[in-house]
């Protein structure tokens, strides 16, 4: 990767965005050392422009940001970096410096939530209940959820229809772990399907 650092003199502005919702998480800038170091340690190191230092970010507060992947612009003068955050990312306990708090991507979050409960063997957990229960009865709880999804959307009650919505899908969930596979392998077989 041939990064330009001489047009911002010595830096490159970098801007995070969460590998699984596509959020734009923060920005910060970089110099060839904090480059480095992040692509050896795979967590995100910045050079703090105020502290004239490099800073990891989560070096304080553990709220690390995992990187997934590094893209390079255009103009070889500008990162983008997708990374898992362990955490908030921004100093006020928001998910986002950008004060975006939205619903869009939280099934990624949900889906991470199952999949911790079911590897760390959560014996209080529903979840991993189910899921030890075997195939057969994840399956047969996704199909139940399914009609009674079919019910509600005969119905005329909005709040009831998207409750079953909302149980089916974290159903389909487990379903999926069951499986091995994850949402994102879903949508990588749809977008498959899309017409060029």
């Amino acid at each position: 990767m041939d990064i330009n650092f001489n047009k911002g003199n010595g830096l490159v502005p970098v801007i995070i965005q969460n590998s699984k919702t596509l959020q734009v998480l923060m920005l910060g800038y970089m110099n060839e050392e904090a480059f480095k170091k992040t692509k050896t340690e795979g967590r995100v190191t910045f050079f703090s422009r105020s502290k004239n230092r490099l800073w990891t970010k989560g070096e304080q507060s553990g709220n690390y940001l995992s990187v997934v992947d590094i893209q390079l612009d255009c103009d070889a003068d500008t990162l983008l970096i997708k990374a898992i955050p362990n955490g908030p990312t921004c100093h006020t306990g928001a998910t986002s410096c950008f004060k975006e708090e939205t619903a869009k991507g939280f099934v990624y979050d949900l889906e991470q939530t199952i999949h911790k409960r079911i590897d760390e063997d959560d014996a209080n957990s529903y979840t991993n209940q189910l899921y030890k229960k075997g195939i057969n009865k994840v399956a047969q709880k996704v199909g139940e959820e399914a009609v009674e999804l079919i019910i509600e959307a005969k119905d005329n009650d909005p709040k009831l229809f998207k409750e079953e919505a909302a149980d089916l899908l974290y159903h389909y969930l487990i379903l999926l772990k069951a499986k091995g596979y994850q949402l994102l392998d879903i949508e990588k077989t749809l977008k498959s399907r899309q017409r060029q």
